[in-house]
């Protein structure tokens, strides 16, 4: 399974626009413009496994730098600041990882 399986390539092309110049993530921009916020919990836990890049069942920080580079290889790494407020949002339970259950909270919020 491939993100485009779930999502449309031409809404993750234009998150993906959206947030080209430094510092400009913003997640829950990203997960609207994407269509994420549209899909099911179920797909969204289908898209967490596929950003898994480890499989180990959470995102860890190291990951989460590389989070649209997941989307698309061309696109550019999240800065420490993006990371780190990605991570606070997402972290409920301070572990310093996410989970699937967090991911999908975190879009459907």
């Amino acid at each position: 399974m491939t993100l485009t399986d779930i999502l449309s390539a031409t809404d993750i092309a234009a998150a993906l626009r959206d947030c080209q110049a430094p510092e400009s993530f913003n997640f829950k921009k990203f997960f609207q413009t994407s269509g994420m916020t549209k899909k099911t919990a179920s797909q969204v836990k289908d898209i967490f496994r596929i950003l898994d890049n480890d499989q180990s069942g959470f995102i860890e920080e190291d990951e989460l730098k590389f989070f649209l580079q997941r989307f698309d290889p061309s696109a550019r790494e999240l800065s420490c600041k993006e990371t780190r407020e990605f991570m606070a949002a997402a972290d409920h339970d301070g572990d310093e990882k996410i989970g699937a259950d967090e991911f999908q909270e975190l879009v459907h919020s």
